[in-house]
């Protein structure tokens, strides 16, 4: 018996087309879904039509935001002479959670793979470039992703930023609080003794 449901196997589709839902997943969620009110999905399909049509990048750092600048940029309590650039919006979210950092960001939107066919001009680079040249910025925080790509991004950007004479320093990283040494690697216990520090 061949048990088919044209709307449902398209929501399960649809689903699963998202990244890191396979097909059960996908399947749970649909059910999930359908085991709703009313309500609840229309109010659910109208958050995903509101995302898309209202999110755009922010003018200034690249970084998502429904208004022209997003509310980092927007906050004069925020120190504007350092920029801390990133691969994609999920890690400005990442390091806001810290509440540690007071500057502000730009977004490559990627990084630099000729592999994949990601050159400099995909990413915005250019919009970086523009940022830098107006003088205010003092400093600008590398926080690529520590991998081959990442580190080529972050040196790439460095040599076109060194000859304007603004601090380029880039992320600590190495030994993961509650790690052992022992199933640490050697690049990450190379770059903690390089990174270490007084106390």
């Amino acid at each position: 018996m061949n048990y088919n449901i044209v709307p449902l196997n398209e929501l399960i589709n649809q689903f699963s087309r998202l990244p890191g839902v396979g097909k059960k997943t996908a399947q749970r969620l649909a059910f999930s879904i359908l085991e709703q009110p009313n309500e609840f999905a229309k109010q659910f399909a109208n958050a995903l039509i509101d995302a898309r049509e209202k999110i755009h990048f922010c003018k200034t750092c690249q970084a998502l935001t429904d208004l022209e600048v997003c509310q980092i940029c927007d906050n004069p309590q925020r120190d504007h002479s350092v920029v801390c650039v990133v691969e994609d919006p999920k890690d400005v979210m990442a390091i806001e959670r810290t509440r540690e950092y007071n500057g502000v960001y730009h977004v490559l939107h990627g990084v630099i793979s000729p592999l994949d066919g990601v050159t400099p001009d995909k990413l915005k680079i250019k919009e970086l470039m523009a940022r830098l040249s107006s003088g205010e910025i003092n400093e600008l925080i590398m926080a690529t992703n520590p991998t081959v790509e990442g580190e080529a991004t972050a040196s790439y950007i460095s040599r076109l930023v060194k000859p304007m004479g603004i601090k380029v320093t880039r992320l600590a990283y190495g030994i993961p609080v509650g790690g052992d040494l022992e199933y640490a690697d050697e690049f990450t216990l190379a770059r903690s003794l390089e990174g270490r520090n007084e106390i």
